[in-house]
């Protein structure tokens, strides 16, 4: 699950990624408003964590831009503006919920995991199709209750293909969920990762199939 991190204070991002890392959390970094414009219309985030002093402008101001296009992009505020207008102004913004700064990291994690919660959100601690189960928490995967090892960007397209399981998930949504920002990316490294957990998955048993639908991207279904 990959997240948008909004901070310019460098450091204080690093620590926030690499909290979230801990917890199991990918995460991208950007530091002004229209570094956070440019990767929300670019990549597919589970969650925004958003500053509101950012050096070209108020947070406050993507903020209202994501929800008058009808984003649903989940944004928590996590700011030095802890008044309670403050407050008040953020939420009636569109924020899902409001921290301010100081703050524990655990406290960070809970709620932004509590948003995640959420009906139409994406968390949940065990995803399973037929007799697979995949724990996002651990990101243990096991087989018939028998524990089985997949390999790391393998295991983030199961995670994204579970979470939407029955459904179609466009390719681009698969490449955004492994590699984020992280640069170029080859042609076919999606196609490549899907047929590696493929075959990885049939050789523990796994009673699923990933279909291809061309064109478009990859829908994982109950084995007929």
């Amino acid at each position: 699950m990959r997240l948008l991190i909004v901070e310019d204070n460098a450091e204080l991002s690093r620590l926030v990624a690499a909290g979230l890392a801990a917890a199991g959390y990918q995460s991208d970094i950007v530091g002004s408003a229209a570094e956070a414009r440019e990767a929300v219309s670019s990549v597919s985030y589970a969650a925004m964590i958003l500053d509101l002093g950012l050096p070209d402008g108020d947070g406050l101001s993507v903020l209202r831009e994501l929800r008058l296009k009808m984003e649903p992009l989940p944004v928590l505020v996590l700011t030095a503006r802890g008044g309670l207008q403050d407050r008040v102004s953020g939420l009636r913004s569109g924020a899902d919920d409001y921290l301010a700064k100081p703050f524990a990291m655990e406290e960070l994690v809970a709620r932004l995991e509590a948003i995640l919660r959420r009906p139409g959100q994406l968390l949940g601690r065990s995803l399973s199709l037929a007799n697979l189960v995949y724990d996002t928490e651990s990101r243990q995967i096991f087989v018939d209750d028998q524990p089985r090892i997949i390999s790391a960007r393998e295991t983030s397209v199961l995670e994204i293909l579970l979470r939407r399981q029955g459904r179609v998930v466009p390719k681009k949504n698969v490449e955004d969920h492994i590699f984020g920002l992280d640069g170029e990316v080859a042609s076919n490294a999606v196609e490549v990762y899907v047929s590696r957990l493929r075959k990885q998955l049939a050789e523990h048993g796994a009673k699923v199939v990933i279909h291809t639908i061309r064109g478009v991207g990859y829908l994982m279904d109950v084995e007929k």
